[in-house]
C-alpha cells in the first residue's frame, strides 16, 4: 500500500496550487462580498486544463482518474473555498459521463472543457432535500416530448448554466416509488424556463446559487439521461461520485484553514512571545492537523475505488461527512487561534468559517451520510 502520490500527482497538485495563489487571492475579497462569479479565472482555469480534468481525453478532457482531479479541487478550495467553486461550473456532467448516450457525451461535454458552456444539476426543491423520493416536479409525455413543471431550489451555477441535469416524477403509477423518476437534460434557454439567484448567502458567495422555476418547459425525448424510471437510481449512482469532491473541497479548506492557524501563531506575540509557544495552541493545532490528515486519507480511499471501478457509497459517506466536519473544526479552531482579528474580515479565515459549514449540507447532509452507514455496516435487520 502506498501513501505517496505519484509524481505526475505531484506535478498537478504544485501547478493548481500555483494557480490558485496567483488569480483567488486579490479577487477572493472582491468576489464573496459582491457575490461575483469570476468568469475570467474560470476561462483561464478551462484553458490550462483544470476544468474537466476527469473527462477522457476523446471529449476534450484531460483523461486523469478522479483522484487526480479532486487534487485540483483540494487545492483551490485551499486558497479560497468561494473562488475555488468554478470546479464546480461542470458539475452534471459526471451525470452524462456515467449514464448518457454517446451522442450526448459528444454534444455537452467538449464545450464544457473549453470554456464555452456551463452545466448544472437540479435535484432539491424547497420541500425535499435529503428525501429526494420526495420530489414534486412532474414531467408528462406529450408526443416525442416530455413536458415538465416545478421549482428547484439552492441549485448551483442556477443563473448562469446554459443546461442542466433535472429529476422529475415521470411515472407517478409505478409500483415501487423508487421507479417514479427520470432524469432530462434541459437547456437553459428553453421557453418556461426561469432561474432567480439566491443573494445573502452565509458563505462561498463567489459561487451562484438559485431558484430555478420549470413552467411547461417542453424537453425533446432524447434528452433522457439513462433510462425512464431510473432517475432515482441514477442520481445515486451520481452521488457515489460527486460527494467524493464535497469531500476534497473540505480538506482543501481545513488545510487552508490550518496553515492561517500556524501563520497567525508564529507572528503573533503575546506575554512577550510567539504564540505557537503555548502549549494549549500546540495541542490545537496538533488536533486540526491530524483531523485533516485522517479526512484525506478518507476521501483519497474513496477516490480511489471510484478509479478502480469498485465505488463503495459507505466510503464515500465517510469521507463526505467525516471531512466535512473536519472543516467545521479545524475553521472554528483556526478562528479561536486568531482571536479577535479573525472576526473581521481582513483576515480571511472569516472567510473560510462562514464557508465550511455548507460542506456539512449540500451533496447529502451529514445525519444522511451517517444513515448510509450505518445502513451498510447494519447490512439487512
Amino acid at each position: 500500500m502506498d501513501f505517496e502520490l505519484t509524481d505526475e500527482q505531484k506535478e498537478i497538485k504544485k501547478a493548481a496550487r500555483e494557480f490558485a495563489e496567483g488569480e483567488f487571492t486579490d479577487i477572493a475579497m472582491e468576489c464573496d462580498r459582491e457575490e461575483k462569479f469570476p468568469r475570467d479565472v474560470w476561462k483561464k482555469a478551462c484553458k490550462l486544463g483544470f476544468i474537466g480534468a476527469y473527462l477522457p481525453e476523446e471529449y476534450g478532457g484531460g483523461g486523469l482518474g478522479l483522484l487526480d482531479s479532486l487534487i485540483i479541487a483540494e487545492e483551490f478550495f485551499r486558497v479560497d473555498p468561494g473562488v475555488g467553486m468554478i470546479m464546480a461550473t461542470t458539475f452534471g456532467s459526471e451525470f452524462i459521463f456515467l449514464l448518457g448516450k454517446e451522442e450526448q457525451k459528444q454534444k455537452y461535454l467538449p464545450p464544457l472543457i473549453t470554456g464555452e458552456t456551463i452545466c448544472a444539476a437540479a435535484f432539491t426543491e424547497p420541500d425535499a432535500g435529503s428525501d429526494v423520493q420526495g420530489i414534486q416536479t412532474t414531467a408528462v409525455k406529450d408526443g416525442d416530448e416530455w413536458v415538465l413543471n416545478g421549482t428547484k431550489m439552492f441549485i448551483t451555477n442556477g443563473t448562469i448554466a446554459d443546461w442542466m441535469i433535472v429529476l422529475a416524477k415521470s411515472h407517478p403509477d409505478a409500483k415501487k416509488d423508487a421507479q417514479r423518476f427520470t432524469t432530462f437534460i434541459v437547456d437553459c434557454k428553453s421557453p418556461g424556463f426561469s432561474a432567480e439567484k439566491i443573494h445573502g448567502k452565509m458563505g462561498i458567495r463567489a459561487s451562484d446559487t438559485a431558484e430555478i422555476v420549470l413552467s411547461d418547459v417542453r424537453v425533446p425525448k432524447e434528452n433522457i439521461v439513462g433510462l425512464p424510471k431510473m432517475g432515482f437510481y441514477n442520481v445515486m449512482q451520481f452521488f457515489d461520485v460527486t460527494r467524493i469532491g464535497v469531500g476534497a473541497q473540505a480538506v482543501g479548506l481545513a488545510q487552508g484553514a490550518l496553515e492561517m492557524a500556524v501563520k497567525h501563531a508564529k507572528e503573533r506575540k503575546v506575554f512577550g512571545r510567539p504564540l505557537i509557544y503555548n502549549q494549549g495552541i500546540q495541542f490545537k493545532l496538533a488536533e486540526m492537523a491530524t483531523r485533516v490528515e485522517a479526512a484525506r486519507n478518507l476521501v483519497y480511499k474513496a477516490a480511489a475505488l471510484v478509479d478502480a471501478m469498485k465505488p463503495d457509497a459507505a466510503m464515500t459517506s465517510m469521507a463526505k461527512w467525516y471531512a466535512g466536519e473536519t472543516a467545521v473544526y479545524v475553521a472554528d479552531e483556526s478562528l479561536q487561534v486568531h482571536g479577535g482579528y479573525g472576526y473581521i474580515d481582513e483576515y480571511p479565515i472569516e472567510r473560510f468559517y462562514r464557508s465550511a459549514k455548507v460542506l456539512e449540507i449540500y451533496e447529502g447532509s451529514k445525519e444522511i451520510e451517517k444513515m448510509i452507514i450505518g445502513r451498510t455496516i447494519g447490512g439487512k435487520y
